[in-house]
């Protein structure tokens, strides 16, 4: 499995390699964006792990074209000097999968890579499993589409297990470690993840959304003490 390792500094390139090719991957190195364009747009990794300052195009311009193009779908992590949580949720905003902060533990990457190519890999739901509705939304788990009446409306995997989690609990409390475990399948990492994709989703589902912040304690689908769940 080959994975894209892309980032100006060499050291780095060199560590993230190291631990990788441990774990059996098999690493491509660049070290500019262009050169990092040109293997993205050849389709032949499983996954991509982008600097966000290497020399332009930088890591959330190439996040961005890959999520506005035929491969779309291509797993993404961010690899960063900037640790202030405006630039982790513009990395997630991008349209990235992860987004990790220099310096960081090459043990907890591969696990990251890991953890992502999982949610990447996994096959389609069951015919039979049913789907799961709310309001104007209905999540179908066998084709992995989301419609917003009748409207197919375009999600990224981790927005789709998210929303397939929260449908399936309407009306439960759950804080945003809780869902980084639940949906993203973590004991660790930056819990800002939770709430860009919470934020992705309620642009996406409009006013068909039903997800309400629940102050203190975490997220609901419906507020909860409601019947039905509805606004």
């Amino acid at each position: 499995m080959r994975i894209l390792v892309a980032d100006d500094d060499a050291v780095v390139r060199e560590v993230v390699r190291r631990y990788l090719e441990r774990d059996g991957f098999t690493v491509v190195e660049t070290a500019d964006g262009p050169a990092t364009a040109e293997v993205l747009a050849r389709n032949e990794i499983a996954l991509a792990i982008l600097d966000v300052m290497m020399p332009p195009p930088d890591g959330i311009e190439l996040c961005r074209s890959v999520r506005a193009g035929p491969h779309s779908d291509t797993p993404i992590i961010l690899l960063t000097a900037l640790g202030e949580e405006e630039d982790r949720v513009l990395g997630l905003q991008s349209g990235a999968d992860d987004y990790i902060v220099k310096p960081f533990s090459p043990r907890e990457l591969t696990l990251r890579v890991a953890s992502v190519l999982r949610r990447a890999q996994r096959a389609p739901a069951p015919a039979e499993q049913p789907a799961l509705r709310s309001g104007a939304v209905e999540l179908r788990p066998d084709s992995q589409a989301v419609l917003v009446e009748g409207r197919r409306v375009d999600l990224t995997a981790r927005e789709f297990d998210l929303l397939a989690f929260l449908l399936a609990h309407p009306q439960q409390v759950f804080g945003r470690a809780d869902l980084l475990e639940h949906v993203w399948g973590w004991s660790f990492g930056d819990q800002s993840t939770v709430t860009v994709h919470i934020k992705r989703l309620r642009a996406k589902l409009g006013a068909a959304h039903r997800i309400e912040t629940v102050w203190g304690r975490g997220y609901a689908w419906g507020r909860p003490g409601d019947e039905d769940g509805e606004h």
